[in-house]
C-alpha cells in the first residue's frame, strides 16, 4: 500500500544547516558517518533527515522553518561555536532572514528543490508525486519547501510582516517559549498588545496562523480573535496523552477542526509516551503514534484534521523516535500500522498528507 505524497509539516532545516553545518543534500547514512563523535551528533543527536532520503520515502513537500533561539533559553551551544543565539527583535531578524536566504540558496543550488510560496508551485510539486509520475518517471520529482516561521520574533514590528510574506514565509507561529508577541511552552501567559497587531496583519496577507508552542490562555486568545481563514498545530499532540503545556487539550483541538484545521502529530518518542526513559528507543512505537492520531480522530469525529509534522533533527536523533523508524525515509511505515487499526485508505491519504494539501491548497494563491 501506498500514498501518493507525504507531506512533513515541521523540519528546522535552515536552523541545523546553518548551526550545524548540515548538508540536507546528502544522505541520512553520510551525515552520520561525517559527524559521528562531532558537537553537531552530541547536541542534537544521530541526523534523521537527509533530501536523498525523503524522495525514497515519497516525502514530497515539507515545511521547512525559520527557527531562532532565545538567549534566555539556555539550550543553545553558543560556547561550541555551533548556535547562534538572539537577545533582541533586531538580532532575530538578521538570524530569521538568514535563514529564509538558505532556502532560496537551497531551491537555487539543486533543482530538486523548490520553495512554494504558491498555489502553482504547489500543484507543480504534488504532480510530480502522482503513483503514475513516481512509476514512469522517477528522477523527474521535486521536494516543495513551504516556509513557516516558528516564534515570531524575527518580526520586529507587526506592520513588517508584510516584507516576510513578500519573500515567502506562508505560516507564522507567534510562539516557541515566550517571544514579544505571546506566551509559550515553559512560559504561561496570553497575547501581548502587538500579539493582536500581529494577529491582524496575519488575516490581512492571508497568512496561516500556527498555534504549535503557544501557551494555552494566547491559544484561546488567538481561536477567539484571529479572523483569518486558516489555523493549523504543525507539531503538537494531545495534552491528553503528554500532560504537558507544550501540547494541545482537547478543547483546542476541538475549536481547531472546526475551523477546518489540522495538527501534525509530533515524533518524539517523550511526545508520545510521557514516561519514556531517555535512550530505550524500543520502549515507543508506531503504535504509539497511531493512539496520537487515533485520539485526534475520535476527538473531531473524522480523519480530516491530523496529519504528520514529525520535527525530526529537532533536538533529538534517531534514539529519540518510535521503534520501527530510523529515518524520515521510514515514515510511509506509519501508513502500515494505519491499516492494521482499520483505517480506509482515503483516511490513510489524508492522514499521511491530504490534510496539509487541502490547507494549503485553499490558503495559497
Amino acid at each position: 500500500m501506498t500514498t501518493p505524497l507525504i507531506i512533513d509539516a515541521h523540519l528546522d532545516l535552515a536552523y541545523n544547516a546553518i548551526n550545524f553545518k548540515r548538508d540536507y543534500l546528502r544522505g541520512v547514512q553520510t551525515t552520520r558517518k561525517l559527524e559521528e563523535g562531532e558537537i553537531p551528533e552530541k547536541v542534537n543527536g544521530q541526523c534523521t533527515v537527509g533530501f536523498p532520503d525523503m524522495m525514497r520515502g515519497r516525502v514530497g513537500l515539507a515545511f521547512g522553518t525559520i527557527f531562532v533561539e532565545p538567549a534566555k533559553s539556555g539550550m543553545a551551544a553558543s560556547d561550541k561555536g555551533y548556535t547562534t543565539t538572539y537577545r533582541d527583535a533586531a538580532e532575530a531578524h538578521v538570524q530569521g532572514m538568514a535563514q529564509l536566504d538558505y532556502y532560496y540558496r537551497l531551491a537555487d543550488r539543486d533543482e530538486r528543490i523548490r520553495l512554494v510560496t504558491t498555489r502553482k508551485d504547489l500543484e507543480a510539486v504534488a504532480a510530480q508525486w502522482q503513483p503514475s509520475v513516481v512509476s514512469t518517471q522517477p528522477t523527474r520529482r521535486q521536494i516543495g519547501i513551504v516556509p513557516l516561521m516558528e516564534g515570531a520574533d524575527p518580526i520586529r514590528e507587526p506592520r513588517e510582516l508584510e516584507r516576510w510574506v513578500e519573500r515567502g514565509v506562508r505560516i507564522v507561529g507567534l510562539a516557541w517559549s515566550e517571544t514579544r508577541y505571546s506566551g509559550g511552552t515553559r512560559a504561561p501567559g496570553g497575547l501581548s498588545k502587538i500579539g493582536f497587531e500581529l494577529l491582524d496583519q496575519m488575516a490581512r496577507f492571508g497568512t496561516i496562523l500556527d498555534l504549535s508552542h503557544m501557551a494555552e490562555k494566547a491559544v484561546y486568545q488567538v481561536l477567539d480573535h484571529f479572523e483569518g481563514k486558516h489555523v493549523i498545530a504543525s507539531h503538537s499532540n494531545p495534552q491528553r496523552i503528554t500532560p504537558t503545556d507544550r501540547h494541545l487539550p482537547d478543547r483546542a483541538i476541538e475549536q481547531l477542526a472546526a475551523r477546518g484545521g489540522v495538527m501534525g502529530v509530533v515524533l518524539f518518542n517523550a511526545f508520545l509516551k510521557h514516561d519514556w526513559t531517555r535512550g530505550k528507543k524500543h520502549e515507543v512505537t508506531l503504535d504509539h503514534v497511531v493512539r496520537c492520531i487515533d485520539y485526534v480522530c475520535q476527538l473531531t469525529g473524522n480523519a480530516e484534521h491530523v496529519g504528520i509534522g514529525s520535527d525530526f533533527d529537532g533536538g533529538f536523533g534517531r534514539t529519540g523516535i518510535p521503534n520501527e523508524l530510523d529515518s524520515i525515509r521510514d515514515l510511509h511505515k506509519i501508513s502500515e500500522v494505519l491499516v492494521q487499526h482499520g483505517y480506509t485508505q482515503l483516511d490513510i491519504d489524508n492522514i499521511m498528507g491530504g490534510n496539509w494539501l487541502r490547507v494549503l491548497r485553499s490558503a495559497l494563491k
